[in-house]
């Protein structure tokens, strides 16, 4: 399977995550470790891009309201989150995380930090927003720089009342560099909202080597120091030249799937002229937004006895959590709420 490049830019760089380390729970997946039947595929079906603008915020509304996807993430620099914020205010019950933002890498859509300027001179192209490339951003940006930022949005989802299920990244930037890494998993358990972090074993490694993608030993600690729940595996819809064959391509590979949690990304947009000006990915978009509403699809679920769950009921399973299964207690937070 070819990856999207925003995934295989996270996989290019997870030299610590992808790193052959023994879990601590041998031979369990966390689909187990969490309670589930260990013969059985669990699904997370996640929207990211939420916030990028209006066709996406409407899809991903329509998914999670009608409970055809089970999480989301959303971009907090990006023009349409406000909108988000104040739609998951009514629906607060959903799992809606952030999708930590460090790049703004359309040609004509674009969008600059949430911490004061001068405060992440590293993140800033010479036009004044987020620099397009993760490879500039590892170039230019300073890891207090990243910290700095990725603390903000967090804040910002905290003050327009996102409670975030979980934490990740956009275009893979915070797997880019060990520093950055560090940064965002230890912001990820000060708050204990869980980052999009994958349990490495031998099998999943290999997967990614096969594939061409480079996997070395470094940031074992960091990565053996996470304490919040992981997933088994994190997929992509692989494109396709028709909806009837990328329906089938999301078939064959939930066929393939092991036993354990598994992650599908997708980017769900409602066609417009506006996505089209903005990314020529628009076609596949709305089938992603078409797809699971499909009776097919449902009826596939029905018949590969799909189980499917969300960071929120992860958290819950993992230990005893707050209220909302996702934020830092109230005595822990002084947010002014």
């Amino acid at each position: 399977m070819v990856l999207p490049r925003p995934l295989m830019t996270l996989v290019l760089f997870l030299p610590a995550l992808m790193a052959p380390v023994a879990p601590a729970h041998a031979g369990e997946t966390w689909a187990v470790r969490l309670g589930f039947p260990a013969d059985r595929r669990v699904l997370i079906l996640h929207a990211d891009d939420i916030g990028m603008c209006y066709e996406a915020n409407r899809a991903a509304k329509d998914a999670l309201e009608n409970g055809h996807i089970q999480s989301a993430s959303a971009m907090v620099p990006c023009p349409w989150f406000d909108e988000f914020a104040d739609w998951y205010r009514r629906n607060p019950e959903q799992d809606v995380g952030l999708h930590l933002t460090l790049t703004s890498e359309w040609r004509w859509y674009r969008w600059g930090p949430i911490a004061p300027r001068a405060s992440v001179p590293g993140l800033i192209d010479s036009d004044g927003y987020l620099h397009r490339r993760v490879v500039d951003v590892v170039r230019n940006a300073r890891p207090g720089d990243v910290e700095r930022e990725v603390r903000a949005q967090v804040e910002r989802a905290l003050s327009r009342g996102i409670r975030p299920g979980h934490l990740d990244t956009h275009m893979g930037t915070l797997y880019a560099h060990p520093a950055f890494t560090r940064a965002y998993l230890a912001v990820a358990e000060e708050y204990r909202i869980p980052a999009m972090v994958i349990e490495l074993t031998p099998a999943v490694v290999e997967r990614f080597r096969r594939e061409g993608y480079p996997v070395g030993p470094e940031m074992i600690e960091t990565s053996r120091r996470y304490t919040l729940p992981r997933l088994d595996d994190l997929r992509s819809i692989p494109g396709a030249s028709s909806y009837e064959k990328f329906r089938e391509g999301f078939f064959e590979l939930v066929r393939g799937l092991e036993p354990g949690i598994t992650e599908i990304i997708f980017h769900p947009s409602v066609d417009s002229e506006t996505l089209r000006r903005i990314t020529n990915s628009w076609r596949q978009r709305s089938w992603e937004a078409r797809l699971f509403s499909d009776p097919e699809v449902k009826a596939f679920f029905e018949r590969e006895r799909v189980l499917f769950t969300n960071w929120k009921e992860m958290m819950r399973r993992h230990k005893p959590a707050p209220a909302d299964g996702a934020t830092p207690r109230k005595e822990e937070r002084d947010d002014g709420e």
